[in-house]
């Protein structure tokens, strides 16, 4: 028995000092990964190799060009947020440094992290169009086949790819994911270590195809977690089809009849859902069912960055139209109401600040801008002159790069007939927007329409 004693012993004292080897060992950054944030896309997930005191990891954190941020969690992860109201207009270089509880410092981690969104767009090509990115450098990049038409494209929530609904000549649509891949965080020797010129650069990885079988329609939606909710109709008339598809590759059919285009909540988990009855909040499995509904004639017009935000636009008897912030828990806020037509909104993280976009006059329409607090009172008014928005595009912000972004094309008409037809119409462009100023910066691109890529 006295050997097996010792080799018992032996081991209990091997493990004693491995532990006390590991407990003096500093402590390590393990990950360092793009998240996403409810307050916008600009967010890092740190994990360490123990819990770390982040009043350190705060203290001995820098960000430059010199920004504020917050840092979220109890010490293992822990949540790096640029602070609210900064610009993020270059990319960004990350010293990381702090002690864990014990009061152990870890090595000093330096990183070149660049969390800025970018400009997706449509684009006439030849007699077709193609999805492209505008890269950090400001050259464009075709990241999709050229098909007759792209009906819709939508961003991925967690910008791991872009939904497209293509239309070829005979009025038959498809779905395609396009995956892509984006390198914005990389390891670095020394703080002033050159911008990798590529840091950034956004490419396409592979093309998945929805269903195999032309589609009469199609809508798509998505979550931060980057799933794809289809919502389509079979070209043969069979009943209307909701599937969500993950990102991992699977589906799920949701048995939810609707009214009009499903929506799922960028937090996940959930969807909006028109109804006869009004809009329907409604639980997503593995969650026990559960609907809850805010009756009126109410559309889903945006969400807003910070989770359970959202802008609806009610249609009342008389013909007038309003805008309305929901919050949970409240009844939804007027924040204007009026017989123009208002045809896209966008709200900054947590409905601070609301644009609202109106066409005014039957003749002669104008588009007008507004920018609203979150009681709605008039903050900036801003008529959009010689301009109208592209048919079937909408006001999208980016609350990474303060920035809102539409899709324009002049009203003047070119004075080129060819045939002696109608006058041939300018192409669309996009549009960058100030917030606050509202002033107007075109981007010299034809584009059918344009969206907000988030970093992925």
């Amino acid at each position: 028995m006295r050997p097996l004693r010792l080799a018992l012993l032996f081991g209990v004292l091997l493990a004693v000092a491995q532990q006390q080897v590991l407990l003096r060992r500093p402590p390590r950054l393990l990950t360092l990964e793009q998240a996403a944030a409810s307050s916008g896309p600009a967010a890092l997930n740190l994990r360490f190799s123990r819990p770390m005191d982040p009043a350190s990891v705060a203290a001995g954190t820098r960000l430059e060009p010199r920004l504020r941020f917050d840092l979220q969690g109890g010490g293992n992860p822990l949540l790096l947020l640029p602070g609210q109201g900064q610009r993020l207009v270059t990319p960004l270089r990350l010293q990381l440094e702090g002690d864990d509880r014990r009061g152990l410092p870890m090595e000093p981690a330096l990183w070149q992290w660049d969390p800025r969104a970018h400009l997706l767009a449509v684009v006439p090509v030849g007699s077709g169009e193609q999805v492209q990115v505008q890269q950090g450098n400001g050259a464009w990049t075709a990241l999709s086949p050229v098909w007759s038409s792209i009906s819709e494209i939508e961003p991925l929530g967690d910008g791991s790819g872009v939904g497209v609904v293509s239309r070829d000549d005979q009025g038959r649509h498809q779905v395609w994911r396009l995956n892509l891949q984006e390198r914005n965080l990389e390891r670095v020797a020394a703080i002033n270590t050159p911008l990798r010129p590529d840091l950034g650069r956004v490419q396409q990885k592979g093309i998945d195809r929805f269903v195999s079988e032309p589609l009469q329609y199609a809508q798509l939606s998505t979550n931060r977690q980057g799933d794809l909710l289809v919502q389509s109709t079979p070209l043969t008339q069979g009943p209307e089809r909701l599937v969500q598809w993950f990102r991992s590759g699977g589906r799920r059919r949701h048995d939810i009849e609707a009214s009009g285009p499903v929506a799922m909540l960028p937090g996940g988990g959930e969807l909006i859902v028109p109804e006869r009855e009004g809009l329907s909040l409604r639980t997503l499995p593995p969650r026990e069912p559960r609907r809850q509904v805010l009756p009126g004639s109410r559309d889903l017009s945006s969400f807003c960055p910070v989770a359970g935000r959202a802008l609806l636009v009610r249609h009342w008897p008389d013909f007038r139209r309003s805008l309305e912030l929901v919050e949970p828990g409240q009844a939804p806020r007027p924040l204007w109401i009026g017989t123009a037509g208002l045809v896209a909104s966008a709200c900054s993280r947590g409905g601070e600040r609301v644009w609202a976009l109106l066409i005014e006059g039957i003749a002669e329409p104008r588009l007008i801008l507004l920018a609203l607090d979150r009681n709605g009172a008039v903050l900036q008014r801003r008529e959009l002159t010689g301009w109208e928005l592209e048919p079937g595009t909408g006001l999208h912000y980016d609350p990474t790069g303060e920035r809102l972004l539409l899709t324009l094309r002049r009203q003047e008409l070119d004075n080129t007939r060819i045939g002696g037809g109608p006058p041939r119409r300018r192409e669309a462009q996009p549009a960058l927007i100030d917030p606050f100023t509202l002033e107007l910066t075109l981007i010299d691109k034809p584009v059918r329409q344009a969206q907000w890529l988030p970093a992925g």
